[in-house]
């Protein structure tokens, strides 16, 4: 560009200067500046500013490779860094690039001229205090005096003009389409300058413009009248005779308004202060119309306060053939007439204002995201991380608009804010997105993989340490949260050669507890005591036990064999110090159980098993990113889905699908769901490990998630489910197909992804829900009756006795009064197995759901058995079922299947133990211990009156079991004849 001016002894470039006008730039890049090209710009054509936008760096950093390398750099210095922060330092090297190369022009004019200007993200249009904040971010981070800080001219962007003005910032207000708007623009800034003469602040250095855009104007007043012309308008001439005036008139009469403020005395108190005029930028000056000419704009608006923003293509051509002339102030009294005659041709100019004003912020939003999603590809590529997940909707083609567009609509709930509102307050931790309780107290989940990723080498270095050790196996002692999630990378992440093998142990069942001790070699073996709170009974009597167990292999305390995972000043940092544990890890207090995965209770077993914590965190960080206010579709789609059939609906049972490995998410996810939603009467109520069927044997409450790896062919069953089913409850937005979501992983580590991704798209479906995802409240009432049970246990020797209402040889019956007198008179006085187990079964009604809850060792015969169950269960109710096994599921499930709706029937299985095991230190066994939990469990769901009937196998249990199985059987078809006939 600079090259033109070459020769030329009358630059019209520089002649502008002579009629008041200062001819700025709008264009910068990277290459731009360190070619010097910039400078020839300053130096021969007399440019005196630049402007930038997000279009203009979107070009720039987006489209081009000469940002290629310095991104790559930044990465290599800081892996966490964001795409938002990536371009910002992109963006601000190249904003003090132009004040350096304008520098001498600020000076030499005493602060009048030289700026250049940066805009606050498009995104922030409406949203004042998150505006102001981020001005002065960029303001500090420029730190450069001939900054000016670019805000739209929305009704925020116009008060923060304002409020900068009087802080002492430079504001460039855009998106001016209107002599309306400019003058509060022009006002903003006068009450700006006063606020700050009020406060004793200097305003000599303080500097703005107000963008007004001129073409723009015309191509929206031409474009309507030409489809008025086209229409064949009776004013066709009058039409014709207004094409390209409107928008010079509008300048004209924006700068009568200046002269008008200029001259009052109002300004003169400024003056004498040493107040900078407010000048009118002319800025969208190319010509769009071919018709007219190409230096139009530029010649019909020239004169003293007024800057003229260039693209380079303008720029060029008015040095090669513009004409100068001091345009300004014009023929006001024409530009009046103008704007009456459009008036009168009834051109709603107010209207197209409006309309060009949000179509801008649109425009600038769009190349915005645009550029990030550039930057972004950038970051992935040096990184080397693939794309992120994205849930696919798996419903029918009119399930998608009003499922994920109009949520509200199809699940008669209507949030308190928009989409971009509601993720901008989940990230600034206002509870009200809840219910204006503790949440934000328990939203430290947000940040764990950036957490976790700067603390990455604590992670490293204890994985060298573990692996240095010689340990053969890696034994987790938890609960809950602190279980599942390590249970899920175990499952999905195997044995990884040269390791340890990480193990998971949840159970109190005595056969349980003591196979695992039989598995691992105890003197070679790493245990992990994982316990937020350090008063959980489970992992307390697990490590009583595993403590004595390794002392007695060792031969010698065994506190080098222990790590701790726990939080911060808990009982189990103390008992860690006291027993001389080799490490302990601190998770943060601002994290749930649930949420903990990606936290030291989740990454702490992955390390010491040798999995890739790094690259689980990254993925797990690219996620979050992805659920920023701008990003957060995929997450906020996923969420609305699950709160639309967590309002109340009956299709609430949410059916988890998972091919291969990836079935072991389903019981993470089983308690992320139900103990985050089981509350106020409302659940999702998660269906995991359910193998799909036949489509006559659902009923129509169902929502499906499939997670499978990319590749991998859908279940043929679930495809045909999916296919072929007729979601009759809502006829008006499913037609053929169940709704719900699938989600395909391109590799294990995507894992980390999914993770993320379920964890804020719950978060989201409890904010439609109206419920805090973050407490407990039934899973605390199960504990405190164990609690009861055990203390009788401590003072007695044994637990409170109880009389079954009815026996059929080696099997016994409980309930309490209520149930037990339904029970009986259903069953006709009868007292048999199948008799009690029909009248059972025939308390459920479409849109329940049967929970089978075993207190047996979680075995591979017993898991076996009991999906052999549940599934002749489906089969025959046609409802949905839930197979688990106590007490893990307390610390899950147990929480939705209390607090949500009662739409539960349970059979509870319990058993005489064959044989127990004693816990050092303790009065009680581990049976004893889990009689207790299950008998706690079973008054809580009797005091919430849920359908509840409890069986108990006196003598061998395999036996017992084959013998309730084959009396479900024949009660299930009992049942079905008599609900035939």
């Amino acid at each position: 560009m600079a090259e033109a001016s070459a020769g030329r002894t009358d630059n019209p470039l520089k002649r502008l200067a002579g009629c008041g006008q200062a001819p700025w730039l709008d264009f910068i890049s990277r290459d731009f500046i360190a070619s010097g090209d910039l400078y020839k710009l300053v130096q021969e054509d007399g440019i005196t500013g630049v402007t930038s936008n997000p279009a203009i760096f979107e070009k720039a950093i987006g489209q081009g490779e000469e940002y290629a390398p310095e991104i790559a750099r930044l990465l290599q210095e800081d892996k966490l860094l964001r795409r938002e922060q990536i371009y910002e330092r992109l963006a601000i090297e190249d904003i003090r690039g132009a004040c350096e190369v304008l520098k001498p022009v600020y000076e030499a004019t005493s602060g009048r001229d030289g700026y250049v200007s940066f805009e606050v993200s498009p995104f922030l249009a409406h949203d004042s205090w998150e505006t102001e904040q981020e001005a002065h971010r960029l303001w500090e981070a420029v730190d450069r005096p001939n900054l000016m800080i670019k805000l739209p001219a929305t009704d925020v962007g116009v008060e923060e003009t304002k409020t900068l003005t009087a802080q002492g910032i430079n504001v460039n207000v855009t998106l001016l389409f209107s002599v309306a708007t400019y003058a509060r623009v022009l006002e903003a800034y006068l009450r700006g300058l006063e606020q700050r003469v009020a406060r004793g602040k200097d305003i000599r250095q303080v500097a703005g413009v107000a963008s007004f855009f001129i073409s723009r104007i015309d191509s929206a007043v031409d474009g309507e009248i030409d489809r008025r012309l086209a229409e064949g308008d009776p004013d066709s001439a009058a039409l014709k005779a207004l094409r390209g005036k409107v928008a010079v008139a509008c300048g004209v009469l924006a700068y009568a308004h200046l002269q008008e403020v200029l001259a009052s005395p109002r300004w003169a108190a400024l003056a004498a202060k040493g107040a900078q005029p407010q000048r009118l930028l002319w800025a969208s000056t190319s010509t769009k119309d071919k018709a007219y000419s190409d230096t139009k704009y530029v010649e019909a608006l020239i004169g003293p306060h007024t800057v003229d923003t260039l693209p380079p293509a303008t720029l060029a051509a008015f040095r090669d053939h513009g004409t100068v002339r001091q345009s300004l102030p014009g023929d006001v009294e024409a530009a009046r007439a103008v704007i009456a005659e459009a008036e009168r041709l009834g051109l709603d100019l107010p209207k197209m204002s409006e309309k060009l004003l949000a179509e801008g912020c649109t425009a600038f939003e769009k190349a915005f995201e645009t550029l990030l999603d550039a930057v972004e590809a950038r970051r992935m590529e040096v990184l080397g991380i693939s794309e992120p997940i994205a849930p696919k909707l798996i419903s029918c083609k009119a399930a998608y608009p009003l499922w994920v567009e109009e949520t509200a609509s199809c699940c008669y709930f209507t949030p308190e804010c928009e989409d971009d509102e509601l993720i901008q307050r989940i990230w600034a931790r206002d509870p009200k997105v809840w219910t204006g309780g503790k949440e934000g107290e328990w939203l430290g989940w947000l940040s764990a993989p950036r957490d976790g990723l700067e603390h990455i080498k604590q992670y490293e270095d204890f994985a060298r340490d573990v692996k240095a050790g010689g340990y053969t196996d890696v034994l987790l002692l938890g609960m809950g949260g602190s279980s599942l999630g390590p249970e899920v990378l175990k499952e999905v992440f195997g044995h990884v050669p040269g390791w340890p093998e990480l193990h998971v142990l949840d159970s109190t069942d005595p056969e349980q507890v003591a196979e695992m001790a039989a598995k691992v070699d105890l003197a070679k073996t790493l245990f992990i005591v994982s316990s937020k709170s350090g008063s959980t009974l489970e992992p307390n009597i697990l490590f009583a036990y595993f403590w004595a167990a390794a002392e007695k292999a060792l031969g010698k305390a065994p506190g080098a064999h222990f790590v701790a995972v726990t939080d911060p000043n808990s009982s189990m940092e103390k008992t860690a110090k006291e027993h001389g544990f080799g490490h302990i890890f601190f998770g943060n207090a601002q994290i749930g159980g649930r949420y903990s995965v990606l936290s030291p209770f989740g990454m702490v077993p992955a390390a010491a098993a040798g999995y890739n914590v790094r690259g689980l965190l990254e993925n797990a960080l690219l996620m979050a990113d992805q659920c920023n206010p701008e990003d957060a579709w995929d997450a906020l789609s996923l969420g609305k889905g699950l709160g639309c059939v967590g309002s109340g609906s009956s299709s609430n049972k949410v059916t988890f699908v998972g091919s291969g490995k990836l079935a072991a998410v389903g019981p993470w996810l089983e308690q992320l769901l139900a103990e985050s939603t089981g509350k106020q009467g409302k659940a999702l109520i998660p269906i995991i490990g359910e193998a799909p069927g036949a489509p006559d044997k659902y009923g129509e409450d169902r929502f499906f998630i499939d997670l499978r790896m990319a590749g991998e062919t859908q279940d043929p069953k679930l495809k045909a489910l999916l296919e072929v089913m007729d979601y009759s409850l809502a006829p008006d937005w499913v037609d053929e197909k169940y709704p719900g979501y699938e989600i395909q992983m391109d590799n294990l580590l995507q894992l980390g992804q999914v993770f993320y991704l379920f964890e804020f798209a719950t978060a989201v479906a409890a904010a439609m829900m109206e419920i805090n995802p973050f407490d407990q409240p039934d899973v605390e009432a199960s504990k405190v009756e164990t609690r009861k049970l055990l203390s009788t246990y401590e003072q007695t020797g044994k637990l409170p006795p109880e009389e079954p209402f009815a026996v059929d040889g080696d099997l016994a019956f409980y309930a309490d009064p209520r149930n037990a007198e339904a029970l009986k008179k259903a069953a006709g006085g009868r007292t048999d197995a199948v008799s009690l187990l029909k009248a059972q079964l025939e308390r459920v009604k479409p849109g329940d759901y049967v929970g089978l809850l075993a207190y047996i060792a979680r075995t591979p015969g017993h898991i076996a058995w009991a999906q052999e169950v549940r599934h002749m269960l489906r089969d025959g109710l046609h409802v949905a079922t839930a197979a688990e096994f106590g007490p893990r599921f307390l610390h899950s499930t147990g929480q939705a299947y209390k607090g949500g709706p009662n739409t539960g029937v349970f059979l509870q299985v319990t058993s005489d133990k064959a044989k127990d095991l004693e816990i050092p230190g303790h009065p009680y066994t581990f049976g004893v211990v889990q009689a207790a939990q299950a008998r706690g469990d079973f008054d809580v769901l009797a005091a919430r009156d849920r359908r509840a009937l409890r069986v108990h196998i006196r003598g061998p249990l395999e036996e017992g079991l084959k013998k309730l199985s084959q009396a479900l059987q024949i009660a299930l078809k009992e049942a079905d004849h008599v609900r035939g006939s």
